[in-house]
């Protein structure tokens, strides 16, 4: 199984492709989504890594596929110029489901 990048900047890319993770550069909705979709029908990719700024691009979709499809793996991943409110976004989901600020 393999990693497969989707990034908006060369910089996050070449630093994955150090470790030895593929990917791609794309900038706009049309490019990310036809990218995602080709990568998603690869059987050889478990986890697919999107940086922020295109998550932000289409989150209702990206929310979509997360929640319907089994594989491969979404995840989200900050790069260098800008910081992710996953944290956030998780403790806001636990204190809704157990009803307990965190």
């Amino acid at each position: 199984m393999k990693f497969f990048l989707i990034s908006d900047n060369i910089d996050t890319l070449t630093g994955l492709r150090l470790v030895g993770i593929e990917g791609k550069v794309v900038h706009t909705r049309h490019d990310f989504l036809s990218l995602l979709e080709n990568k998603m029908r690869d059987p050889e990719i478990a986890i697919i890594l999107v940086t922020t700024k295109l998550i932000e691009l289409c989150p209702d979709i990206i929310s979509e596929i997360k929640l319907k499809q089994p594989k491969p793996l979404i995840t989200e991943i900050p790069d260098r110029h800008g910081h992710s409110k996953i944290g956030e976004a998780i403790d806001g989901y636990v204190s809704e489901a157990i009803g307990v600020k965190l």
